[in-house]
């Protein structure tokens, strides 16, 4: 026989129903319709956070946060310190992939980017992109016996300077006590308004520099102070002369450039830093001379040697130029691809392998910026720096973007999953958005992601919820009566489970055992 229930039962029971009688239409309108803006709001800082740093505001917080508080393993902790050998080598491969290099194509910050700056108001360059610019000429311009000449040690200075004008000012400073090659770098740089202004600077500095060059080299082995400067006089040299050649190229005369880089490469064959190899290559696509520019290939898209987007995308336009021209999307699917086809598609997956993100540009399916002045391989910036030079020669040939249009999307059959396995080339790496969003003016560009990135659950989950109390927010207004029926139907059926076992608990527990505990 079970026990009656007990009066704290009927008590709740009476308190429940009572409560609920009082709510009134508005307060289940106030409710709903709080509940929709709090959840909008979510809505919208999840959605621009997700915008501008490619994860959910929440997710990242409950990662980072809250999981090693309920005890989640962290990824640094020493038991992941017995990964494979294979793991290690991929995860320094990717490291090394997502170095963010010298963009050898770079444009003059006075006559370029400035002028762009000048015309439309906006900074073509982000702080983190100069800030690398002038860890390399620091690097690269400077050495430690910089104080014994007093142009060299106001140019150390001048390098390490934010303000331009500071940095101008100081260049001048050091030409009235000596012709300074690298005063003069830095005036052809930012201080002049044209690239002809800038080859005049640049051949002043080419005069200096061969003086420095000569003398340091015939002292290098007396020590490693001139052993040093040496080797920043070489640095300064080769910078001159490959800048110089640019001039040629960007003023119309492109056999004297492409003779100029030649001899460059001739007598100074160790130093690939400066990958004055892409800048002839553009240059003998200018001129057409395809057969040069094979050879240039065969010499650096070698497996032993590192890929660019400007070898690999060269490489595929070589190969569509062959077959481009008679190729048809309709009788290629009815006769099936030739051999030179099948070789030209297989350069263009291979291309868009390497950096998935150039096809739009070359397609102009999306707006080019202008270059910045460092890249990193296989991402957005990289993408943006070859397209920007390089898709008028893809316009030169006749349908060759007719090819690339149709065949490379077939890329991403290949490899479904980027991130943990590719096909011709290491998994493409997961740093190359945040470099890329510190390399690009991201207020006017948006940044090319790669594989592209669901809606995070938490941005649905708010948009699902916001959109649910809006509507419940609007039937209460238009329905207030039969809204107030069905939320409390709802309410009471929501606390029927726990009704039932407050019922269970109470036919077990003795009477008296029970009111003992409800005054607890």
């Amino acid at each position: 026989m079970t026990a009656a229930p007990g009066p704290a039962m009927f008590g709740t029971e009476s308190s429940l129903s009572m409560f609920l009688n009082t709510l009134t239409p508005k307060f289940y309108v106030a409710l709903t319709g709080t509940s929709s803006l709090i959840s909008g709001l979510i809505l919208i800082f999840e959605w621009w956070y997700f915008r501008k740093y490619g994860t959910s505001f929440i997710e990242q917080v409950s990662v980072s946060h809250l999981r090693p508080l309920l005890g989640g393993v962290d990824s640094s902790s020493p038991s992941n310190s017995n990964a494979s050998n294979g793991e290690a080598d991929s995860s320094r491969q990717s490291v090394s992939e997502c170095k963010v290099w010298r963009n050898p194509l770079n444009l003059f910050r006075g006559a370029e980017y400035n002028r762009y700056t000048w015309v439309t108001g906006r900074e073509p360059l982000t702080y983190y992109d100069m800030n690398l610019s002038a860890q390399d000429h620091q690097t690269f311009f400077t050495c430690d016996s910089d104080h014994l000449r007093p142009a060299d040690a106001i140019m150390q200075k001048a390098w390490r300077e934010r303000n331009p004008q500071a940095r101008i000012s100081a260049a001048h400073e050091a030409l009235e006590l000596e012709d300074c090659a690298t005063a003069y770098i830095l005036l052809a740089e930012e201080e002049a308004t044209t690239i002809m202004e800038a080859e005049r600077l640049f051949k002043q500095a080419l005069k200096a520099g061969e003086g420095c060059y000569r003398r340091s080299q015939q002292l290098q082995h007396h020590g490693t102070q001139y052993e040093a400067q040496h080797r920043r006089d070489t640095n300064v040299l080769v910078y001159i002369k490959r800048r110089l050649a640019m001039c040629s190229r960007k003023l119309g005369r492109t056999r004297e450039a492409v003779k100029m880089m030649r001899d460059l490469m001739k007598e100074f064959p160790l130093l690939s830093m400066f990958n004055i190899h892409e800048n002839l290559l553009e240059s003998l696509l200018e001129l057409q001379n395809y057969a040069d520019v094979q050879a240039v290939l065969a010499k650096y898209d070698d497996i032993s040697l590192p890929k660019s987007a400007t070898i690999c995308y060269t490489a595929a336009l070589l190969k569509a130029r062959a077959v481009s021209d008679k190729f048809s999307p309709e009788a290629a699917s009815r006769r099936g691809l030739s051999t030179a086809e099948m070789n030209a598609v297989e350069a263009i997956h291979r291309a868009v392998e390497f950096n998935p993100h150039v096809p739009k540009y070359l397609l102009e399916m999306k707006s080019l910026i202008l270059p910045p002045e460092h890249i990193l391989k296989r991402g957005d910036s990289e993408a943006i720096a070859y397209a920007f030079f390089h898709l008028q020669h893809w316009k030169r040939v006749e349908g060759a973007l007719n090819l690339l249009h149709c065949t490379w999307e077939g890329t991403f059959r290949m490899i479904p999953y980027p991130l943990e396995k590719g096909h011709l080339f290491y998994p493409y790496p997961i740093c190359t958005e945040t470099a890329d969003r510190e390399l690009l003016p991201t207020v006017f560009h948006e940044v090319s992601v790669y594989p592209k990135k669901e809606l995070p659950f938490f941005i649905l989950f708010t948009a699902g919820l916001c959109s649910f109390t809006a509507m419940l927010a609007l039937l209460t207004h238009q329905f207030p009566e039969l809204m107030g029926v069905f939320a409390k139907a709802f309410l009471s059926t929501l606390f029927a489970p726990l009704n039932f076992i407050m019922e269970k608990v109470e036919s077990i527990l003795p009477s008296s055992l029970w009111h003992q505990l409800t005054r607890i």
